[in-house]
């Protein structure tokens, strides 16, 4: 790693696994399968486990699942091209097998994406239910597995209560089946169910997690999600413009705590136990405008622009105690630093 792009992602991780690498020691030696492989998730996890490679021998192979890795390439090369780390180029819906050394997997093949889920909702509704099928079944299979992350999502919950500061693990809401935005968040709560009919029928030792937002590198500024375009709008030139109500309430993990939180419910993780994974601490849309905003010499322009009846206040903060607790997990990077971080990661890209 020497680039400035690949330097900022080996600070990030020396800081991130600090003095205690031998946390993860039991991927020593193992095979790790990830599907999304080279999605935001993915790519993260592979740069976690490289380093410990490089830095405390740790022997861990990769192998990583994506239906477009020919842009892996030119998106990571550094890991690209590495010995520990195997690409398939493969539609998750069409795996069948999975090699015999796989001991630990990651199942995070979906797309978050809700313009897609609105222009193609059939794909992703398939993408998310038959490749958590196809993935669970070929994991049944093999001789020597130990544990499987499933990556589901925070919007399984449904809408958060306004008076709900955190929703936690118990909350018992839903999406509206409705709605052709809750695409995403229903498939999602059928995978958690098809894993829950798998590890009863094959008991296949299955973890799941539910992401809330992050931010970091390789996460793209064209992505459809308040940070993102509030980044990309600054450096820019400005206006930021806020879409919706601006007392909307988000929060934001950074990528590397992330990747540790992920890597530490794999192996740490209990079968049959769901994890909220992201910051707890929240913070309305108008506070992260002025945040991103207060890092320019000249500050630029913040924009309030009302938009449909959609767009009214909401909450999506987790309540993530259960991890923190049962699994000493913490929040090591704040949100400003996260985003004086992620501007970095994309300056050097030429943004």
């Amino acid at each position: 790693m020497t680039n400035p792009m690949t330097h900022v992602l080996l600070k990030d991780c020396i800081e991130a696994i600090g003095n205690s690498p031998e946390r993860f020691n039991a991927l020593k030696n193992e095979t790790v399968f990830i599907s999304g492989g080279t999605g935001f998730v993915g790519t993260w996890i592979a740069e976690m486990l490289a380093y410990l490679n490089d830095h405390y021998a740790f022997n861990t192979k990769m192998i990583l699942l994506s239906e477009h890795a020919f842009s892996f390439s030119s998106k990571a090369p550094h890991l690209a091209t590495r010995k520990d780390v195997a690409i398939v180029e493969k539609d998750v819906r069409n795996l069948i097998e999975l090699p015999r050394e796989v001991t630990y997997i990651i199942h995070a093949a979906a797309n978050p994406d809700n313009r897609q889920h609105s222009s193609d909702p059939l794909k992703v509704m398939d993408v998310i239910s038959r490749g958590t099928g196809a993935v669970l079944n070929a994991a049944s299979r093999l001789p020597n597995i130990k544990n499987i992350l499933n990556i589901s999502s925070g919007l399984i919950y449904g809408p958060q209560p306004q008076d709900m500061e955190c929703i936690p693990e118990t909350a018992h809401g839903g999406p509206d089946c409705d709605s052709i935005l809750s695409i995403y968040s229903e498939a999602k709560r059928y995978a958690e169910t098809l894993c829950t009919a798998y590890r009863n029928q094959f008991k296949l030792p299955i973890v799941t997690v539910r992401p809330f937002a992050f931010i970091g590198p390789y996460q793209l500024l064209d992505k459809p999600w308040a940070i993102n375009n509030f980044i990309r709008d600054s450096l820019l030139g400005g206006p930021i413009r806020i879409l919706g109500d601006e007392n909307t309430v988000r929060s934001y993990m950074y990528a590397s705590d992330m990747a540790v939180w992920l890597l530490t419910i794999l192996i740490n993780g209990k079968p049959g136990q769901s994890y909220n994974v992201g910051s707890p601490n929240g913070i309305s849309l108008k506070q992260l405008a002025e945040c991103i905003a207060s890092h320019f010499p000249a500050t630029p322009e913040i924009v309030h622009v009302p938009v449909n009846k959609a767009a009214l206040k909401s909450r999506f903060v987790p309540d993530v105690a259960l991890a923190q607790k049962s699994l000493a997990l913490t929040i090591t990077v704040n949100i400003n630093e996260a985003i004086k971080r992620t501007m970095m990661w994309h300056k050097d890209r030429g943004i």
